[in-house]
């Protein structure tokens, strides 16, 4: 254990920590999560880039874009006011589904046949469930909680075989905080139906 925390360069710490505020902010409903998200998703990029995990190097990325298109949507939304927690309906689910399809083929495809990642299945997954996760919180969507656990339990294993025990931390961190933020989403949309 002390060997592993040796490993672990300042950049994971400070990487984690911040990810760690960002999901326990967004967990809570509150919009400034997205500015300790960036900050955590830089970090983060150095770090799954040094790893050769080039997947979750581009779903970092997109992270950090989807991290701006959510704090302008959550404080502005499309009638210029803080955009309440809802549901995804029908037409959100086709576009949840086309997201992973589409996020995971392309992955597994560019993983395969340009890199030398030695998980292109695996590092695929956990970026294309990511992806529509993302999507789903930039948009206040409650699901989002469901489709980032998805990515974080197979991210688990991801990190331990690449020797990112301090990201594996994380995302165990990360999977509980979510089972949280989602019964928390829940009481709040139940409470605003109230009034």
């Amino acid at each position: 254990m002390q060997e592993i925390i040796q490993q672990t360069t300042w950049i994971e710490w400070l990487g984690v920590f911040l990810s760690i505020l960002q999901v326990i902010l967004a967990q809570q409903n509150k919009a400034i999560n997205y500015l300790f998200g960036i900050g955590g998703i830089i970090l983060s990029l150095v770090v799954m880039f040094n790893a050769g995990l080039y997947a979750e190097f581009t779903l970092y990325i997109y992270y950090l874009i989807m991290s701006i298109y959510g704090w302008l949507y959550w404080k502005l939304g499309k009638t210029h006011q803080e955009t309440p927690i809802s549901y995804a309906d029908k037409a959100d689910w086709l576009k949840i589904s086309g997201i992973v399809i589409f996020s995971f083929f392309s992955f597994y495809f560019m993983l395969s046949r340009f890199t030398t990642s030695d998980v292109p299945i695996w590092d695929a997954s956990v970026s294309a469930f990511a992806c529509a996760g993302m999507w789903l919180l930039a948009k206040r969507k409650i699901e989002n909680w469901i489709l980032l656990n998805m990515s974080n339990i197979i991210a688990i294993p991801l990190m331990v075989h690449k020797s990112l025990h301090l990201y594996a931390v994380l995302y165990i961190i990360l999977f509980c905080v979510a089972i949280s933020g989602y019964y928390n989403w829940k009481r709040i949309f139940k409470k605003t139906k109230e009034f």
